[in-house]
């Protein structure tokens, strides 16, 4: 399968901020450890190699086969679990939240960017072994935003009773939600086998953790990937005295507010704000911010209160019940994980620029920070209507008016564009202007007016005419529009809006091999794939 890639920046849907990070603008060098290009991981090797202690890598291993219990794993994924328990061992990390039947396309281009990436660093760097690890965003309370997935443009949804963290839910209702995707997807070798796929995720496991689980193993255990559940009592006890820090001293509001502020003040949208204290509480169907008022300790929207002295009990003999907020996650990513880099979507990226002087305070090496692959995959009718219209990858990327405006104009037997009749018109006027100057003022801005309203008739009637080429090309434009509405659901990136379904109905069994194969996690650009 062929493919283009073109800049980031020229999509036109990524912020000045990961532009900028991709560029390597001295300006953002201060958000940043190191840039993740293949020659620098070795000191982030050596760095990581130094800070993470054998003690924590025994516990992750033992935490990891207990939360493999039960789960037909691959050779693979076996044997990488157990050699994080060697030092020369390390990961490559990237974290999702569960959503439903993997939610938009780019769960499967995070988990192969990381999965390559371990790949092209063991090609590098021989007497290491690294690791692919999908963090399961287990202790995430926004139901909200994961209990969909969209399927032929439809809105297919698990609608039940929401409450706390969404790794504890029960599966109660998915049959439902089975029997809407199953009819809607229809017969067929590949069509089977997503269906027994979904009911096998989610009708044979109880949890939505085990669903997830069981899902991206199917999907991935091949190829050696290694799935984390955080909300684990054991890991989370290698995070105390990080917590114990957060109540007390509250680092990580001091650092990150001031990292926000400069991403500010250098002209950036600041993706997050951070809180007082960035830790939630969970309980039975709760998951609450944690409040400091005069010593004491509240869980917001609950009755519960500590002292001092009791939180500090409480997170020594039940730490699972302490669950980091979003800027409180990574870092317990990398206490826990012997991490080299962590690859997310621009959203993800920008809040971990703000987090550099955290880690640094709490000494905790920072990790490399990478773009995830973004793709538009072609089928071969789209890609043949593509070469018909000759529309030019980047220009499939425009605003459709913008689209639509520009390949009229290109293919109109009529020249649609009015500057030379601009530019003569203003040379008309400036002989009237030399004739004003000899005049009063009044005379002068007379000319100045009817100068303006002339002009804004040519841009009237180039619209007018604009619109009346676009009425007589209708069926390009028509054809333009259903091909761009195919490639940008809801004007949006496929791999935001389309779920899996629709490109393994079209390629089957075939469709992560030829990812695994053609995505670059290095390649800093939009991947554009056409069959």
């Amino acid at each position: 399968m062929p493919s283009d890639c073109i800049p980031f920046r020229d999509t036109n849907y990524f912020s000045s901020l990961i532009c900028d990070y991709l560029d390597q603008k001295a300006e953002l060098t201060p958000f940043y450890h190191r840039f993740p290009e293949l020659e620098n991981f070795k000191n982030q090797l050596e760095e990581k190699k130094d800070a993470f202690s054998d003690a924590h890598r025994k516990v992750l291993v033992k935490a990891l086969r207990a939360q493999y219990k039960g789960v037909d794993l691959s050779d693979l994924t076996a044997a990488n679990i157990e050699q994080l328990e060697d030092s020369t061992t390390f990961t490559v990390v990237t974290g999702h939240q569960l959503n439903l039947f993997t939610g938009p396309l780019y769960f499967l281009y995070k988990i192969i960017s990381t999965i390559n990436l371990t790949k092209q660093l063991k090609n590098k760097y021989p007497d290491y072994n690294f690791v692919p690890v999908y963090w399961m965003a287990t202790e995430d309370h926004d139901f909200d935003e994961i209990n969909y997935f969209n399927l032929f443009g439809k809105k297919i949804q698990w609608n039940r009773k929401d409450g706390g963290a969404v790794g504890v839910f029960d599966t109660e209702g998915l049959d439902k939600v089975f029997d809407v995707f199953s009819s809607e997807i229809g017969v067929g070798k590949n069509a089977e086998y997503l269906k027994t796929l979904f009911k096998k995720a989610y009708l044979e496991h109880t949890g939505l953790t085990e669903a997830t689980r069981y899902l991206a193993n199917e999907l991935f255990g091949a190829y050696g990937l290694v799935i984390v559940d955080g909300d684990d009592r054991e890991l989370k006890r290698l995070f105390i005295p990080f917590v114990e820090k957060e109540l007390i001293t509250q680092e990580a509001y001091k650092t990150v507010s001031k990292k926000a502020q400069k991403l500010d003040e250098a002209g950036y949208k600041v993706q997050v704000n951070p809180r007082e204290i960035n830790l939630f509480y969970l309980s039975q169907n709760s998951r609450e911010r944690i409040i400091e008022k005069e010593g004491k300790y509240f869980v917001n929207e609950t009755d519960i209160e500590f002292s001092k002295d009791e939180i500090l009990k409480t997170l020594e003999e039940t730490p699972e019940k302490f669950s980091p907020n979003v800027m409180m996650r990574p870092l317990y990513q990398e206490v826990i994980l012997p991490n080299l880099c962590y690859i997310g979507g621009g959203g993800e990226l920008a809040y971990w620029l703000e987090l550099k002087d955290y880690f640094e305070a709490v000494q905790v090496p920072f990790p490399m920070l990478l773009l995830r692959n973004s793709v538009l995959v072609q089928t071969q009718k789209q890609a043949e209507k593509i070469k018909n219209l000759t529309v030019s990858d980047t220009e499939l990327f425009l605003k459709q008016h913008e689209l639509i405006n520009r390949k009229v104009r290109q293919i109109s037997n009529i020249d649609i564009n009015f500057d030379p009749q601009r530019k003569h018109l203003q040379e008309q006027f400036q002989s009237m202007y030399e004739v004003a100057e000899k005049t009063d003022v009044t005379f002068y801005n007379a000319v100045k007016a009817q100068e303006v309203k002339q002009l804004k008739g040519l841009d009237t009637l180039e619209k007018r005419l604009l619109k009346a080429q676009r009425q007589k090309l209708s069926d390009q434009v028509k054809r333009l529009t259903v091909l761009q509405n195919e490639l940008f659901p809801n004007q949006s990136l496929q791999e935001r809006t389309q779920n899996f379904t629709e490109l393994y109905l079209e390629y089957g069994d075939q469709l992560i091999p030829m990812l695994i194969k053609q995505l670059d996690p290095l390649q800093g650009g939009f991947v554009i794939l056409k069959q």
